[in-house]
Order: C-alpha cells, then structure tokens, then sequence
C-alpha cells in the first residue's frame, strides 16, 4: 500500500472517531429514576411541586436554595441547587435541571426555567452566581 493511501485511512477513521465521540455525549431529559442508576450530569425536565413549598434563606446562606420537583415520570425528588435563588422561579412553568442525583436527592449545577408569556415562550438559565441567560 501505499504512504498517501495509508494516511487517507488514518484521517478517515480519526474523523469516524470523532464524530461517533461527539454524538455518543447528546443528551436527552432523562428522569430522576434513571439519574439515580448513573452517577454522571443528567437533564432532567419536570414541575416545582408548589404544595411541598421551598427553602432559601438569604441572610443564612445565599448560596443554597432547595425545593421539591416532579419529573415527567411523575417521581417527586428534592432538588438543592448551590446557588441563589431564580428571579421569578414561582412563576417559572416548567424547569430542566442540569445535574446529578446523590443519595435519593438530585444535585443541580444549573437550571432552566421556561417561563409564560403570552408572547415570548423562551427558556431562561440561571448560572450559580446569579447571571441570568436567555435562549430563543
């Protein structure tokens, strides 16, 4: 065979590689059942379960904010996110965390919250020191 040939080979299969690589980390929403299987980062999409209330103090400690949720399953699960609390979380409609469950409560690193709006149905993502992003 040939030197050219050899290397055509090499650059196609790395190319293969890389592309079986990036779609092998797309990650749909998954359920608080199946983020309890698997100790890795899991979207997870559901309610705030509004009648379980929430907790954030800000005078105690800013940085944490914990409330209940309930997933598309219909499983409730405590959520903790180290964070402040979401600007107009109560009004939030529906929320996708990003994060990971440990010992029966799931461990957010960001959220998403898609808020109502007669006019403007966006998602909203709030960062861990309390920036706020939009997505369209």
């Amino acid at each position: 065979m040939r030197k050219s040939a050899i290397i055509g080979l090499i650059t196609i299969a790395l190319c293969v590689g890389f592309l079986v690589s990036l779609s092998a980390d797309t990650n749909s929403y998954s359920t608080f059942t199946e983020a309890a299987k698997n100790p890795r980062e899991f979207h997870v999409m559901g309610y705030w379960e509004k009648a379980k209330g929430m907790y954030y103090d800000a005078q105690k400690d800013a940085n944490h904010f914990s409330f209940f949720m309930k997933d598309q399953d219909g499983v409730l699960s405590k959520v903790v996110y180290n964070g402040t609390k979401p600007q107009d979380f109560e009004r939030s409609e529906k929320l996708v965390l990003i994060g990971e469950m440990k010992e029966g409560t799931f461990y957010a690193s960001k959220i998403l919250m898609k808020c109502p709006s007669k006019y403007n149905n966006d998602l909203v993502e709030v960062k861990q020191d309390g920036t706020v992003k939009k997505y369209k």
